[in-house]
């Protein structure tokens, strides 16, 4: 299995940034390049060569973590800047693509006053190499998804009238962790009633009342990379209502997952079947949002990563199937799973089962 730092070599010897050597500075690409997590360094990668410079609180661990690369501590009162310079006159660099979709202005003019190569937009070519899962990438996820799981299994016995939104968000938090989540990929979701209506909506006060839905959107982090779930239950029974509005984005989910797979144009023939689903049967205007999104090590990765074939899904991509049905004040539904592509369909990382639930 190629790593992700000789995937970024094949890169650059391919042409795809623009220069002959990159500067990783992000948190979320040098996780990428490197595998290692911390708050501070800075990589050069060649096609031939990885340098990864970090301060005295990761230098130990940095040292033992990361694979094929030189790695070497920041001395006090030195600067970014001026170890880059060291770095890239050893190795012949005169050119560096940097992250101009995360780097800020600031950042990168600091960079530029200091720097001795000339400083290149690496544009969406880190983007187009995140986007495509390596089989230790998929496996964080899959792990990931696992923890996700076990900790709403282990929630749903607990539900029960009285619980405030917040109470169900702390005991979602404290049983997420508890199953092994090593962090959060996101605050996690919990509305009802009539606040399940917003879809992104947070966690308050508010007491669940019998025959209500609430809505739980979740995920953790497993080695640096993402889950993400959203799981709609009642408490106590629904109306028919709500039963028959639970029952289409149910069947509209399926119908998602049915269609996921790899080179389709996500607009066109993914979101849009579930879109056309839903506007025939009279709730197009309650479906706002897209069906999905990528995710990996950030919880929300563009699709739109490749200028050549703009909105196509790539294979071993992962994106999210999640639709929804928001009656304003009333309440809402929403069922999300997360499914890598192939080429001739999907792998679901999500095992929690999706039959309406009454709970409480």
């Amino acid at each position: 299995m190629e790593s992700n730092l000789k995937r970024l070599q094949s890169a650059l010897r391919d042409g795809k940034f623009r220069a002959g050597a990159v500067l990783v500075t992000s948190h979320e690409n040098r996780l990428f390049s490197t595998g290692f997590s911390s708050t501070a360094g800075a990589h050069i990668v060649t096609p031939d060569a990885s340098v990864f410079l970090t301060d005295f609180r990761y230098i130990e661990a940095a040292t033992a973590a990361i694979a094929d690369t030189e790695v070497h501590m920041m001395e006090r009162g030195q600067t970014y800047a001026d170890r880059i310079n060291e770095v890239c006159r050893r190795l012949g660099v005169g050119e560096l693509a940097y992250e101009d979709t995360t780097m800020t202005v600031a950042e990168r003019d600091a960079f530029a006053a200091r720097l001795e190569p000339r400083m290149t937009p690496a544009g969406k070519a880190f983007s187009h190499l995140r986007a495509v899962k390596n089989e230790a990438e998929l496996e964080n996820m899959r792990r990931a998804q696992r923890i996700t799981d076990a900790a709403l299994a282990e929630l749903l016995p607990t539900l029960r009238l009285g619980m405030t939104e917040r109470e169900i968000q702390s005991e979602l938090i404290y049983r997420l962790y508890r199953c092994g989540a090593d962090g959060l990929s996101f605050d996690p979701i919990v509305v009802s009633g009539p606040n399940s209506s917003l879809p992104h909506g947070k966690a308050t006060d508010r007491v669940v009342g019998p025959g209500e839905f609430v809505t739980m959107d979740f995920g953790v982090l497993c080695r640096g990379y993402c889950s993400d779930m959203t799981r709609t239950v009642c408490f106590g029974e629904p109306t028919a209502e709500m039963r028959e509005v639970y029952e289409l984005v149910l069947r509209a989910q399926r119908l998602g997952l049915d269609t996921a797979r790899a080179g389709l144009h996500y607009a066109r023939e993914y979101d849009g079947v579930v879109r056309r689903f839903l506007t025939d049967a009279g709730f197009g205007p309650n479906f706002g949002h897209g069906l999905g999104h990528g995710l990996g090590i950030e919880i929300h990765e563009s699709l739109d990563f490749d200028d050549e074939h703009p909105g196509i899904m790539p294979e071993n991509g992962v994106v999210s199937c999640e639709p929804g049905i928001y009656l304003a004040g009333r309440f809402g539904v929403r069922i999300e799973d997360c499914v890598v592509l192939k080429r001739d369909g999907c792998e679901n990382l999500t095992k929690s089962p999706k039959e309406l639930l009454s709970v409480g």
